[in-house]
């Protein structure tokens, strides 16, 4: 029986309550009576109006306030006060009519005594109810893990809530660094120290901790996980405070740990008025706005509210995606945003010129290029026509429409390359740095930094997927290293690096210390509460390969090519000093370039690369 009540219809649930309710009125009428004059047997002459009016005043005025549309065992503190918001309306109704009608044997302190005994008995029945049906739901799923919630703030205990009405985790207690909690408890649940942490796992079974700290420094959070590495649990995190505005957290809400809370910084906050410089009331354009660095450069351009933001990808379903992405975005916010998706490929000049010669854009972010180093290294002709002749395609259009300025989005992997998408990077900042020379009135300048977490060329994804698939993690080296940025950080910087550009400047970002792959892969595994399988413990989980360095990796990036980078207004970008080809000898390389990427001539592809870009050491193909 009890196992089948929350499979009733919701009429029948509702009808249950509505009986439930007109019982407890006629009862708390009969307890008042009892309390105030001493009659507890039958009711007499007047005296029965008050048993009439109690169901047939309250009924309507619950239904008025909702208070037959919650579901029980789901009910908190807002259906609470509607609660006692309707008994209320319904005490000064009934109070005004006793005092009105004077009736004998029925004291007007009827009026206030029979609410609160009302209001008692509802609000109990409630209280019951959402207890009984939770404990009965929980009894019908199985539960997935057992939990520690560390933070026992205000988002941990929103988290607790939302753990209790979904059933999924056995809560086992909070975790907090503040003394003042360690050994009491919230809402029933202890609060353990850090210090306990071990222990509490190894006797209680836990095997997950959700991290509810979404307002700690970038410092503190890096801290606690590290403390956390070793221990064999599933660490998962909340979103930050901006996601929990809503002051609503639900299971839906909690996450694998991004890279961001392995590697990332606390963000510095971009300059207003840097952000909004040659985007507000602008057209804007951007290439390769499909991909992950030309995505969130459009997200953070619309907040800029231009006139029009153009979007131009040759991928087909990434330029769909984020057009109404970025339509969505619009709505909610009301911008008044002309968002205009463009097909095409930088490879094609008669398009980009037809596209400029259309709309006229004033800002350029050119952020289409192929990255991935393997990729390119097998296909070289193919990554010179898109990444050098696609940037000197896109910058004649500029300076064909007039386009005030012409931002390129480059790579760390442009300084010594060792590798051809590297030093196809370079020769494209050497392109606008030659154009940068006799352009009067389009700036053009290039952003130079690492790789960004999450992107289609990170590691980070290659990561994921292996740790869903049981393994092993690929690592190309022991000792590889990389820097590493956020793409809304790396976004945001490129705009502000746009607005501060002269012409032909090079900005490197700051991007903070650099880490070992291996140590990233280590981290990862721990954190999915998994162990790394190696030669001192042969029982691990997850086994880390070393597969070799692939044609033109290096151990090493670097983002200088030359030394003693200026600082500028912002702490987190340099102005870099680096030498460039002028256009009256570049000219003459390009041709012999095109040419050869044409033709796939790979020698003398590498011949060009070697002899315009500084450092450039070809490495032989596998």
């Amino acid at each position: 029986m009890q196992s089948r009540v929350l499979e009733w219809p919701r009429w029948a649930k509702r009808l249950v309550v509505v009986a439930v309710d007109i019982f407890l009125a006629l009862f708390a009428t009969w307890v008042s009576y009892a309390l105030r004059i001493d009659q507890y047997g039958w009711a007499t002459g007047a005296q029965w109006w008050v048993y009439f009016l109690a169901p047939v005043l309250s009924i309507p005025i619950f239904i008025r306030f909702g208070l037959y549309r919650a579901i029980f065992r789901y009910t908190g503190q807002a259906a609470l006060l509607a609660t006692g918001l309707a008994v209320l309306l319904y005490a000064c109704i009934l109070f005004a009519l006793l005092l009105w009608m004077q009736w004998p044997g029925v004291p007007r302190s009827l009026g206030i005594l029979q609410p609160l005994v009302f209001l008692f008995l509802v609000g109990g029945s409630r209280a019951v109810a959402r207890f009984w049906l939770a404990d009965l739901g929980r009894s019908r799923v199985k539960l997935e893990g057992r939990l520690l919630i560390y933070g026992a703030g205000t988002a941990g205990v929103q988290t607790a809530s939302a753990l209790r009405l979904s059933q999924q985790y056995a809560l086992l207690g909070f975790v907090d660094d503040d003394p003042t909690k360690a050994g009491r408890s919230i809402n029933g649940v202890p609060v353990y120290s850090p210090l306990e942490v071990t222990q509490v796992i190894a006797r209680q079974g836990v095997t997950d901790i959700l991290l509810a700290l979404p307002s700690v420094s970038r410092d503190r959070r890096n801290a606690i996980l590290e403390s956390l590495g070793h221990l064999p649990v599933h660490v998962r995190t909340l979103p930050g405070l901006s996601d929990l505005a809503s002051g609503r957290v639900t299971v839906q809400d909690f996450h694998e740990l991004d890279v961001e809370d392995l590697l990332g910084r606390d963000p510095v906050p971009p300059d207003a008025s840097l952000m909004a410089k040659d985007l507000a009331t602008q057209v804007v354009l951007v290439t390769g706005a499909g991909g992950s660095i030309g995505a969130e450069l459009t997200r953070q351009i619309v907040m800029q509210r231009p006139r029009q933001l153009l979007l131009l990808d040759h991928n087909e379903f990434g330029l769909y995606s984020i057009h109404q992405e970025l339509q969505s975005v619009c709505s909610a916010k009301e911008l008044s945003v002309d968002l205009v998706p463009l097909l095409g490929s930088v490879t094609n000049p008669n398009r980009l010129a037809a596209i400029c010669q259309q709309y006229r854009p004033s800002t350029i972010y050119h952020a289409a290029a192929y990255k991935h180093v393997p990729m390119v290294q097998d296909n070289p002709g193919e990554g010179i026509l898109n990444n050098v002749f696609g940037t000197l395609n896109m910058a004649h259009a500029a300076l064909g429409c007039g386009a005030r300025r012409f931002v390129l989005v480059s790579t760390d992997k442009a300084v010594r390359p060792t590798n051809i998408m590297g030093a196809s990077k370079r020769m494209a900042e050497l392109v606008l740095q030659a154009q940068a020379a006799n352009a009067v009135q389009t700036c053009f300048c290039m952003v130079r930094f690492g790789n960004v977490l999450g992107s289609s060329g990170s590691v980070v994804p290659l990561f994921r997927h292996q740790l869903a698939s049981g393994g092993p993690l690929t690592v190309t080296h022991a000792e590889v290293t990389r820097y590493f940025m956020t793409i809304p950080e790396a976004a945001q910087l490129v705009l502000q690096a746009g607005a501060m550009a002269n012409g032909g400047d090079v900005f490197v970002l700051d991007m903070g210390e650099p880490v070992k792959i291996i140590d990233l892969a280590q981290r990862m595994v721990q954190l999915s509460g998994l162990s790394v399988r190696s030669a001192s413990h042969p029982q691990g989980d997850i086994e880390i390969a070393i597969t070799g360095l692939r044609p033109g990796e290096k151990l090493y990036e670097e983002l200088l090519i030359g030394d003693n980078p200026k600082p500028t207004s912002h702490p987190r970008i340099m102005k870099a000093h680096e030498d460039y080809l002028r256009w009256t000898r570049l000219e003459g390389q390009l041709v012999s370039l095109r040419e050869a990427a044409e033709t796939g001539d790979v020698v003398a592809i590498k011949s060009v690369l070697k002899a315009c870009v500084q450092g450039y050491v070809s490495q032989p193909d596998a």
